[in-house]
């Protein structure tokens, strides 16, 4: 039976997780969960993943949620090269160490621009007040000089001098403000250069189609979303807002 791997590639984790499969060959079938539809809260997928969330993975009767926990499982089953997920004790433990600290930093902050600049105006129809949004993006060139002073260093990759799932988590996180019209690699000459190894790292077609529909985002619509998702949305965004 075809692995299959349930995804929207808006989403930073389900980046991460395609980029890997089609770059290590890894055979799939890629099953479209529209977050933006809510498609995610349906019963057919709570099936898949009791969590509604991607990405989830179904491997005949096996399923899997967290991007992580996925990454790691197809570097192990199809013995994915070893500059993944290193063999070597502390380049594997410079991986696990970002690996652990991104959830609640790269991740978070880069979703929170993504979100004031682009799901704000989207669903709620104005702007994120000035203040709001200057916040969000000096809370996540905060965590920018966290990342270049402690992961990266002076090193090429986060691990040393081959790209690994760190780079290739942390990529995906750090392009999503581009989804809202926010370059964060301008004016960080440090952070471009990585920006640039790991996209050739992966292969500039394969990086440009992983990352075509988020760099798309201006052109996202409300119209085909349940009336009732777009409410659930509206509150979150609205208790962001204030």
């Amino acid at each position: 039976m075809v692995l299959e791997l349930y995804l929207d590639l808006i989403s930073q984790p389900c980046r991460s997780v395609y980029i890997f499969a089609k770059k290590n060959n890894i055979p799939f079938e890629f099953k479209h969960v529209e977050l933006i539809q809510g498609q995610q809260l349906g019963e057919d997928f709570s099936k898949v993943n009791v969590l509604r969330k991607v990405p989830a993975l179904k491997d005949g009767d096996f399923a899997l949620a967290e991007s992580i926990a996925i990454l790691l499982y197809l570097a192990r089953k199809f013995n994915a090269p070893d500059h993944w997920y290193p063999s070597n004790l502390q380049k594997r433990a410079r991986v696990d160490e970002f690996l652990s600290w991104q959830h609640t930093a790269t991740r978070m902050y880069g979703s929170k621009v993504f979100l004031a600049k682009a799901l704000v105006p989207l669903f709620l129809g104005q702007p994120l007040p000035p203040e709001k949004l200057e916040e969000a993006v000096e809370d996540l060139h905060g965590v920018l000089n966290l990342f270049e002073e402690k992961f990266l260093q002076d090193r090429p990759f986060i691990a040393g001098c081959e790209v690994s799932l760190a780079d290739l988590v942390a990529i995906a996180e750090l392009m999503q403000p581009l989804g809202a019209g926010y370059d964060i690699f301008e004016g960080r000459p440090k952070l471009a250069a990585w920006h640039r190894r790991v996209e050739e790292a992966i292969g500039k077609d394969l990086f440009l189609k992983a990352h075509e529909p988020l760099l798309n985002a201006k052109e996202m619509s409300t119209d085909r979303v349940p009336p009732e998702v777009k409410e659930q949305l509206k509150q979150v965004l609205l208790k962001y807002v204030k």
